[in-house]
């Protein structure tokens, strides 16, 4: 299989989104406080994100399967962390 442009092209956007999320898990690792995170925002980032890998399939398309598909991933463990360092009230 060869990547035309607009594969490239998807490729990069995507990793440019998925990444984006990484130095607020390692701020929210680190710190482990995650008190001003949004746990409802990552919720519905999460389920646009599910939808788009099952777009992906269905259009056979690897950028969006893949970039959305890690992007899932670290978007389901930052949803964790903020689950899981929240404070009690």
């Amino acid at each position: 299989m060869t990547l035309d442009w607009t594969d490239i092209l998807g490729l990069v956007a995507g990793i440019c989104t998925t990444v984006a999320v990484i130095p607020q898990i390692k701020k929210a690792w680190k710190t482990k406080k995650v008190e001003d995170v949004s746990p409802g925002m990552f919720s519905i980032l999460i389920l646009g994100v599910f939808l788009w890998v099952i777009y992906g399939i269905t259009q056979k398309d690897l950028p969006i399967i893949a970039t959305n598909g890690v992007s899932l991933g670290l978007n389901g463990f930052m949803l964790y962390l903020m689950l899981r360092y929240r404070r009690k009230e």
